[in-house]
């Protein structure tokens, strides 16, 4: 028995050693980053030589990075209002509906999740180029839509098996209508899961590059595009500053989200 626990511990050890390890692998390169937006040198050296908040200055100077980052805040903001409100219609049809082809259907709306985004940005940039869409804020919206619906049907269909049907039989027998009662009976009751769809699909949207690259313009650009677009052309210390408050700006939205849902519960 005592060999047993020597085993146990040691396992529980090497678990534990184990995840450190890979949390410093996904944490230090974000470490990096953030330093090297401080560093003194106008190439990307590391340790940086000195600190200064030059590079921060030289961003918030360029009218390009602040349209960059405006162009990704309209389009997430579009996107995450677009699918939540689809996501909770599929996902109320899926969960509730008995039609022949459901789970294929269910399996359809999942697919982006899957395919490798190269393939559906090379399929949408085809099919954008045919109807005149490219280069536009509509082809932006439709791109990053279909890589967002997934996470709010899950989301959204999670919260729905969760809840009780019969409190919105209760509200028709009371006199409303079925929608009416959706509205103003499950939509409260499964807020929590309608706001991680809205948070998931925000970030989404504001952090996908791939299928950006593709959609994107002279005139119109993300910010991760821009970013992309700056680092192949000049290794600035710039990059670093504009990752480094996209990388900040992720963070604190992921907090706010955890807090707020925690305020929620209690």
């Amino acid at each position: 028995m005592l060999l047993d626990f020597d085993k146990l511990g040691a396992w529980r050890g090497f678990l534990v050693g184990l995840v450190i390890v890979v949390c410093l692998f996904l944490i230090l390169p974000i470490v990096f980053i953030a330093a090297l937006s401080f560093g003194s040198s106008q190439w990307l050296i590391f340790p940086p030589p000195s600190w200064t908040l030059r590079w921060y200055n030289d961003l918030f100077a360029d009218p390009r990075w602040f349209y960059s980052a405006l162009t990704s805040l309209k389009i997430a903001v579009i996107v995450t209002v677009l699918s939540v409100i689809i996501g909770f219609l599929a996902a109320l049809g899926l969960n509730r509906g008995t039609f022949p082809g459901r789970d294929l259907l269910r399996a359809l709306f999942l697919t982006p999740m899957i395919l490798p985004v190269v393939v559906l940005a090379v399929a949408l940039y085809a099919l954008f180029l045919q109807l005149g869409l490219a280069g536009t804020t509509i082809a932006f919206v439709i791109a990053h839509l279909l890589i967002a619906l997934p996470f709010s049907i899950i989301s959204i269909g999670n919260a729905l098996e969760g809840f009780d049907r019969s409190m919105e039989d209760a509200a028709i027998l009371c006199g409303a209508s079925p929608w009416e009662a959706r509205l103003r009976v499950t939509v409260p009751a499964i807020s929590h899961g309608i706001f991680g769809a809205a948070i998931f699909s925000f970030l989404a949207s504001w952090d996908e590059v791939v299928l950006a690259i593709f959609m994107a313009s002279p005139t119109l650009q993300t910010l991760p595009v821009k970013i992309w677009a700056t680092l192949r052309q000049d290794l600035t210390p710039v990059i670093a500053a504009a990752s480094t408050l996209l990388i900040a700006f992720t963070i604190i939205l992921m907090i706010a989200a955890a807090f707020l849902r925690k305020g929620r519960k209690a």
